[in-house]
């Protein structure tokens, strides 16, 4: 058995599967570079370290449950004027997933809040911090089903676990007596515990229609902004603007003279004696 192949064997053994993977490599590159022992040694460990670290990040976005994977980079701040670019670099910055505060993204459908949401939360877990997405409706039918098996506060332990954790379209469906009393309840446990990102289409005012109750409405409200930032996205749909730049879709301008000349057309009533 050579060296090299001795050398492969003791890495494999010691779980140094990264290195022995590119031991070869390493070898020559340091031939050539003629590195000194520590620095050497830096770069086997470094290569170790970060395959590692790779390891740990794509299993910790595959425990997240995130729909995909989607970066600030990639959102086109210019096409949503309303957003602040001020809020968003502090957010960025995690100082909120360190604080327990929240993150609530509201707006109509299309105009990124899960894009944003996302983004935060994979920003989180770059940064090493664990974090979970469900869906309001998603996750209020499973604590709903915990409940009625008897095993609601295991279950609650799993929303509980993550430093951050997302519910995505808060309000797009409402929730019966006990979805309400369950939310109410994560909140409350969440409070100064963990972040929540929350995004809806419906603003706070409309929050009663959601949980068939003011009272409780306002009382997950309390906690929800004790401790939050509100990012009111008020723009078009992201989905739509290809198509609209595709010639598919009218801009709202463009279908405002349209949509006037026909009700002018309705109320003449003229053209209803011609077409008699």
């Amino acid at each position: 058995m050579t060296v090299i192949e001795r050398l492969q064997t003791t890495l494999g053994g010691l779980g140094l599967t990264a290195v022995e993977a590119r031991l070869e490599n390493l070898l020559e590159g340091a031939s050539k570079a003629a590195p000194s022992y520590a620095e050497f040694l830096l770069d086997v460990i470094g290569a170790e370290a970060d395959a590692r670290r790779a390891r740990y990040l794509k299993t910790r976005l595959q425990l997240a449950h995130l729909p995909y994977v989607k970066t600030f980079a990639q959102f086109d701040l210019s096409f949503q004027p309303s957003i602040d670019e001020r809020q968003i670099r502090e957010l960025q910055t995690l100082r909120f997933v360190h604080e327990a505060s929240n993150v609530i993204l509201l707006g109509p459908p299309g105009v990124g809040k899960t894009h944003l949401a996302v983004a935060l939360a994979e920003a989180a877990i770059q940064a090493g911090q664990a974090a979970y997405f469900m869906t309001a409706h998603d996750l209020v039918s499973d604590l709903g089903n915990a409940y009625r098996e008897g095993r609601l506060d295991r279950r609650m332990r799993v929303y509980l676990a993550p430093k951050v954790l997302v519910i995505d379209e808060m309000g797009y469906l409402p929730l019966d007596d006990l979805g309400a009393t369950i939310f109410f309840q994560l909140v409350s446990a969440r409070y100064e515990r963990g972040s929540i990102i929350l995004t809806s289409n419906k603003s706070y005012g409309d929050w009663g229609s959601i949980f068939g109750d003011p009272i409780i409405a306002t009382a997950i409200l309390d906690r929800l902004l004790h401790h939050s930032t509100t990012i009111n996205i008020r723009g078009e749909s992201y989905r739509l603007k290809d198509r609209r730049r595709a010639g598919l879709l009218n801009r709202p301008e463009d279908q405002q003279p349209a949509a006037t000349a026909l009700a002018a057309a309705s109320a003449d009533p003229r053209r209803g004696k011609e077409r008699k």
